[in-house]
Formats: structure tokens, C-alpha cells, sequence
């Protein structure tokens, strides 16, 4: 009777020690993962004095943010984390060097509480200057750490009152620094000064702009924006292209993104094995001002120089992206040959306005894909026409019958008429 308790205990110890082992442990890395790989946005908000105009509606465009921001906090998809950091709120005063560092987080970014977010938005009131640029700074690194998307979704009605510091320049260093951090930008009844500055923040990272004139289009702008945060996408990979072959990067298939200097080259190398394809495209992008005419190259090349192929693209200054692409199918091999190391040289022709800074390099990003070659024509798709075979044989053979009948008529006719 003893020797069954002690067993059953010992049953029951092992099975308790198994349990406690084994689910810690999983909970704990599930929810590292799950923290590292969330989604975050930063709603960035304009609380200067200008907010207090009434022109969206009737009503103020601080209270058509308001009305936005708590019909977003409401849709917020869960596995979001969103935070709120406000600029021009706090401070009441004419010092510029003060008014230019008013910008505060109202909400830490993280797991959203929806009645603490609204009750803190309820509290802005119109109040200081326009930090733009200072405030892009700490949100970049409010979202700072982590695998998942990251976002910051911008709403101002004016100008950066804070210059030397240029939010466009401050978006080009986010960018430069390869974190994969998308500037979106609304603009609230603005001005075309107003338009052109969000609009090159928005562009320098890749993001989108939006001019607002109603409480319905802001509502439905920030929360499209905050939905796409968690959406799954393809985050790139920053690389560094070499200046000659040799020294390029071995790219494997994936996204990545570059910085290319005006009108120098980048190469990067790829392995293509005997029935693969190689397919690659490339974006550069105008992040300031250029002058118009302008063009990207692609080429694959062997590595000792020769060209296989070249995709091309030009532009004249009414697009700030110009993209091309190539493809390169390698042939099977009977015997086992090695994969061919494929140079792609990009190259591009833009040329920095008056005055303009050219560092660093335009934002480049390259699509490399190496995919199974197509299939050789069956002997039901001979030539690549398929079963059209069939059908090019039976028109073949009405057009001689026709041709045939339509001949016989016409002597049968010609017949007639010299008899009569």
C-alpha cells in the first residue's frame, strides 16, 4: 500500500514538474514573439494655436481630430499597438526656443486602452507652436524596437515653425537609417507651403499624403492607415551595394533597400542555378529636389563584364519614382553545372537641383526573385501554341473548302453568263 502511494506521488510530482517546464517556458517566448512581431503606430497630432480655426464643417479642426482620433481608437484592430504623441499643446509662451520643443507622448505606445486614450484626447486644447521636426525625432524612437511594422501618422494644418531643423530633413535621416518606418501625412485645410513640406516628408520614407477638408475623410484616411499597420508585409532589408561586382553583396529572393548616390552605380550579385529564372526590379526615388530629365538602368551582367540583359526607365520630372525591371531564364544543364553568379548593376542619371544637398543617397529599392524556369513545350503544346494547333488546322482546312466553293461559283456564273 505504501509502495503504490509513494509511486502514485511520484506520478503526480514528475507530471506537475513536466507541466510546469513545459508551459511556462512556451507562454514566455509565445508572448516575446507575439510583442516583437506587433504591428505599432504613433499618431502624431498638431495642437498649435491654429487648430482652433473654424473652417472643417463648422466646427474647429481640433474637434474634427478629436472626432477622428476617438472613432479610430474604437476600430483599432487589437494586435495594434498605438500611441499618441502630441506637438505645440503645452507650452503657452512666445519663446521660439521653448514653444520648438513642446512636443510630449499623451499615450505610450503599447497595448491600447481605449477609455485612457479618448479621456486624454479629450484634454487637448489649441495652445503653442509647430515642432514638426522635433517631434518626428521622438516618435521615431517612441517606436523604436520590435520586428512588426512601424508607423507614424502625422495631422497637421501648417508649416514647421521650428526651422533650421527641416522635417523633411529629419524624414531623409529616418529613412536613411534603413528601420522601415513609414511617415504618413495629413494635411488639414492646408496651404500650398503647408502641402509641399508634408508632402516631401511623406515621400522620403515612402509614405502617403492627404489633403483633408471634412471630418468624414479624416476619420476614414487615419483609420485606413491604422489598419494597414497590421496588415502582413514584406519588410526590407537594408543592404549596401559595392561599387564594382567583385565586392557586390550575394542577394538571396526578398526585398531590399539601398542608397545610391546621384548618378553613381550600386551592383549586387545573385546565383541563378541551370532551369532558374531571375527576375529583379528596381525603384529609385527623388526624395528632394532634381533637375527634370532623368533615368534608371538595370543590367545583368557576367562577372567578368559582358551584359546579358538591361531594363530601362526615364523620367522628365513629373514623377518622384521611376522604376524597370529584367528577366534572365537560364537554361538547363544535362550535366551538374554550378550556379552563374549574375552581376546587376544599377545605374541612375539624376541631378541635385541649385542647392541642394546631394547626401545622402537617393532611396533605392530592389525586388530580386530567382524562380523555377518554365516548362519545355509538351507535344500537345508544341511551340508554345498549345491546343491552338488544332484550331489553326481547322481553319486551314474551311479556308481551302471555301476558297474551292467559292471558285467552282464563280465559273459556274461566268458559265451562265456567256451562254445567255
Amino acid at each position: 500500500m505504501i509502495t503504490r502511494q509513494r509511486l502514485a506521488a511520484g506520478i503526480c510530482a514528475l507530471l506537475a514538474t513536466l507541466t510546469a517546464g513545459v508551459a511556462f517556458p512556451a507562454g514566455a517566448v509565445a508572448d516575446e514573439t507575439d510583442s516583437a512581431a506587433s504591428p505599432k503606430v504613433e499618431l502624431v497630432l498638431d495642437v498649435s494655436g491654429s487648430m482652433s480655426a473654424r473652417d472643417i464643417d463648422g466646427g474647429s479642426r481640433m474637434a474634427a481630430a478629436k472626432q477622428a482620433f476617438n472613432e479610430v481608437l474604437d476600430a483599432t484592430p487589437e494586435e495594434v499597438q498605438l500611441g499618441i504623441r502630441t506637438l505645440g499643446a503645452n507650452y503657452h509662451g512666445n519663446d521660439r526656443k521653448t514653444g520648438c520643443k513642446d512636443t510630449a507622448q499623451l499615450y505610450p505606445v503599447g497595448t491600447l486602452n481605449r477609455t485612457e486614450a479618448k479621456t486624454a484626447v479629450a484634454t487637448l486644447t489649441p495652445t503653442g507652436w509647430t515642432p514638426i521636426g522635433p517631434a518626428l525625432l521622438k516618435a521615431a524612437d517612441d517606436l523604436n524596437g520590435g520586428d512588426g511594422t512601424r508607423r507614424i501618422v502625422l495631422i497637421s494644418d501648417g508649416e514647421d515653425t521650428c526651422q533650421p531643423l527641416d522635417p523633411c530633413e529629419v524624414a531623409r535621416e529616418i529613412a536613411a537609417k534603413g528601420i522601415g518606418l513609414t511617415i504618413d501625412t495629413l494635411g488639414l485645410v492646408p496651404d500650398a507651403k503647408t502641402r509641399d513640406q508634408l508632402s516631401c516628408i511623406a515621400d522620403a520614407t515612402g509614405g502617403t499624403y492627404t489633403s483633408v477638408q471634412h471630418k468624414e475623410e479624416l476619420s476614414d484616411r487615419v483609420g485606413q492607415l491604422v489598419d494597414r499597420a497590421a496588415d502582413p508585409v514584406v519588410t526590407p532589408v537594408a543592404t549596401e551595394g559595392a561599387t564594382q561586382c567583385a565586392g557586390a553583396p550575394t542577394l538571396k529572393s526578398g526585398l531590399y533597400t539601398d542608397r545610391e548616390e546621384f548618378g553613381k552605380q550600386r551592383f549586387y550579385r545573385v546565383d541563378v542555378n541551370p532551369g532558374q529564372e531571375l527576375r529583379a526590379s528596381v525603384s529609385v526615388g527623388a526624395d528632394r529636389e532634381v533637375n527634370p530629365d532623368y533615368g534608371v538602368l538595370m543590367r545583368a551582367v557576367t562577372v567578368h563584364g559582358r551584359e546579358i540583359v538591361r531594363g530601362e526607365g526615364t523620367g522628365n520630372g513629373r514623377t518622384d519614382v521611376i522604376s524597370t525591371g529584367l528577366r534572365y531564364p537560364k537554361a538547363e544543364s544535362d550535366d551538374d553545372a554550378p550556379a552563374e553568379t549574375v552581376c546587376l548593376q544599377v545605374t541612375n542619371s539624376f541631378s541635385a537641383a541649385s542647392g541642394v544637398k546631394t547626401t545622402p543617397g537617393l532611396p533605392l529599392e530592389l525586388t530580386v526573385d530567382v524562380v523555377d524556369g518554365p516548362d519545355k513545350a509538351s507535344d500537345v503544346a508544341s511551340f508554345g501554341l498549345g491546343r491552338g494547333w488544332w484550331l489553326l488546322g481547322a481553319l486551314v482546312l474551311t479556308g481551302f473548302v471555301a476558297g474551292l466553293l467559292w471558285g467552282w461559283m464563280s465559273r459556274w456564273r461566268l458559265a451562265v453568263w456567256r451562254t445567255n
